[in-house]
């Protein structure tokens, strides 16, 4: 058996980051104040500055949470529609239905997989109140005609950019194109935290507000609640941990679009594989780094024989699921997000991925199709 190359590994890849992460934690602790603090304070208006002059960021407790207090905060609720893409993860449907509203599934675009204007469009009724794009696998959308389409309608344009932290369309970074958005730190995104954290970035002021009383408990002058609220908070350990990593964010993001050129080089024309490809004015950072082949389980078999983690993002289309069957689609109701399902495997790629590592990825994956 060959050295193991993991699908995915905490490493150290700026030296010294580990340790100005733990030092900041070890500053938090003596501290003695772990919620809604100056740490969080500074993390909201640093990330807010990195986004765009006029951005105001409210940090919660995840990215599920950031989904659900943005649809909220537009006015999103009961017996609305929302337009969602149908190859998303699950978290972007289930917080449509927490909120009351009605998830719409459109089919995802051929080759950057992600939610089109031409999708969205044929889809929109009397009762849509929001499209919700997703910057999938760490590209952004076309967001351009999502904009004026949600203009033409007078709907609302809500962000899933929790894969997209520092992706851009046509130089303007993702978050900060619609009405709101909603980031996730989990800790395997190219922004993570030490657990569970997310952010919802916004322009207008009235959702702003409305998200900072929300995520706690409706209460802006503690113990006065002015609206039904939750406890969704980002703690303080999670921001200072998310202020250091947000100095070295586009070091991260280099070295991933550095390592998905190699791939892109070394795999064109082998086999059936079907590489990534980055739309027009669209940047990638490859929070995942997604290629399509037709032998993608004996594929994945083979490479996990020669000690090589893969991923699949995602198995089982949500209109697939268990849980959504009373939406009321079937086999067949959406064939490209079905396709995407039964061919999409995720090769290795993180900062600090070693090179003689991604060489045996590749080593491997020409073997595979050279033997078949």
């Amino acid at each position: 058996m060959p050295d193991k190359v993991p699908f995915l590994q905490f490493r150290d890849f700026v030296p010294g980051v580990h340790q100005q992460i733990e030092e900041a934690v070890v500053q938090v602790l003596r501290s003695g104040h772990f919620i809604l603090g100056e740490e969080v304070a500074h993390f909201e208006k640093e990330f807010g500055e990195y986004l765009s002059d006029g951005v105001k960021v409210i940090g919660v407790g995840n990215g599920f949470d950031a989904l659900v207090t943005a649809l909220k905060a537009a006015g999103v609720g009961e017996g609305a529609e929302v337009i969602v893409p149908s190859n998303s993860y699950m978290a972007t449907v289930n917080a449509v239905l927490q909120v009351g509203a009605k998830p719409i599934l459109a089919e995802p675009d051929a080759d950057s997989y992600n939610l089109t204007a031409a999708g969205a469009e044929k889809i929109i009724t009397a009762r849509t109140k929001a499209i919700l794009p997703v910057h999938l696998y760490g590209q952004t959308c076309i967001m351009e005609p999502l904009l004026d389409l949600s203009r033409k309608h007078g709907i609302k344009l809500i962000e899933d950019a929790a894969q997209a932290h520092g992706a851009l369309y046509k130089g303007k970074l993702a978050g900060t194109f619609g009405d709101a958005a909603a980031f996730s730190f989990y800790p395997t995104k190219n922004l993570g935290a030490l657990g569970d954290g997310g952010a919802i970035a916004t322009s207008d002021s009235g959702l702003s507000e409305f998200a900072e009383k929300y995520r706690n408990y409706g209460q802006q002058q503690k113990y006065v609640g002015e609206l039904v609220g939750v406890n969704s908070r980002l703690d303080e350990i999670q921001a200072t941990a998310l202020r250091v990593k947000l100095q070295y964010l586009e070091q991260y993001n280099a070295e991933r679009r550095r390592l998905a050129k190699v791939y892109l080089k070394e795999l064109k024309a082998v086999g059936d594989i079907i590489l990534p490809k980055s739309a027009p004015n669209c940047t990638h950072v490859y929070h995942i780094f997604c290629i399509r082949t037709r032998s993608r389980d004996s594929l994945q078999k083979w490479l996990l024989e020669k000690g090589i983690g893969t991923g699949i993002h995602y198995p089982v289309p949500v209109h697939l699921q268990p849980a959504y069957r009373f939406l009321g689609y079937k086999e067949g109701s959406f064939p490209v997000a079905e396709e995407l399902a039964k061919t999409s495997l995720s090769l290795p790629l993180f900062p600090g991925l070693k090179e003689q590592e991604q060489e045996q990825v590749i080593r491997a994956l020409k073997e595979f199709f050279q033997r078949s």
